[in-house]
């Protein structure tokens, strides 16, 4: 099992009132699976999020990453996991403007210190595999939208991560890259990447193989679409 939180619990103290983001959330994830997170606003999505990236920390509950009691840990050792096992893929690309394609790829090699031949080699690799192979020396403001996503999946794949987490990785593209965009997720998946995304968009949600339906910080219901696929 690659994610397993056991009665997890975040609450805000605002004031002297308490705010409970999450509830007693339990949720398993096997390795190779492709979920989607629901939810509408407020129901606690980006927080568990958060907490399933290593951003943050549970005030109850425990959380385990492949197998490792991650909800105890200090910035540093989750820092240490976040760069080890989460690649990050964000709607915004957060990708350097003045940086290339490679270069944007390479840097969470260059955090761990990845060697710089070894760093070039799976930087390009990555970009191989998102169908970037041509676009290496090109700039952020040289490439559309759905480019610079793939760009941003390339850089979450270059350290081979236990778990690819994407926050809604459509949500500033038009609907054919957005499709695009999905359709390579379900590659990469196919490929034997574990993959969550979290989204308020059904049909991203239904190019997934399991839906996580979440409101007022609470597991509503689970459901495993059958139609839409990417």
């Amino acid at each position: 099992m690659l994610i397993d939180t056991r009665n997890i619990w975040k609450t805000y103290q605002m004031g002297a009132e308490s705010i409970h983001a999450l509830r007693d959330v339990t949720i398993q994830i096997d390795k190779g699976e492709y979920v989607a997170i629901m939810g509408p606003s407020g129901s606690g999505k980006s927080t568990l999020m958060n907490l399933i990236g290593c951003l943050d920390t549970p005030t109850r509950g425990e959380y385990y990453l492949n197998g490792k009691l991650v909800s105890t840990m200090n910035d540093d050792e989750l820092a240490y996991i976040r760069n080890k096992e989460i690649g990050f893929v964000f709607q915004t690309f957060n990708l350097l403007p003045r940086a290339t394609a490679l270069h944007n790829v390479e840097l969470p090699l260059i955090y761990n210190g990845t060697a710089a031949a070894e760093r070039i080699r799976r930087a390009r690799t990555a970009l191989e595999m998102v169908g970037l192979a041509d676009r290496t020396n090109h700039k952020p403001n040289e490439l559309s939208g759905g480019q610079k996503q793939k760009v941003a999946i390339a850089r979450a794949l270059a350290n081979n991560p236990s778990l690819i987490l994407a926050d809604e990785p459509t949500g500033n593209l038009d609907s054919k890259s957005g499709a695009d965009i999905m359709a390579l997720l379900s590659e990469l998946n196919r490929a034997g990447n574990t993959i969550i995304v979290v989204t308020h968009e059904r049909e991203v949600a239904h190019c997934t193989n399991r839906i996580i339906y979440l409101r007022d910080g609470k597991i509503e219901r689970e459901e495993r679409p059958v139609g839409l696929k990417a």
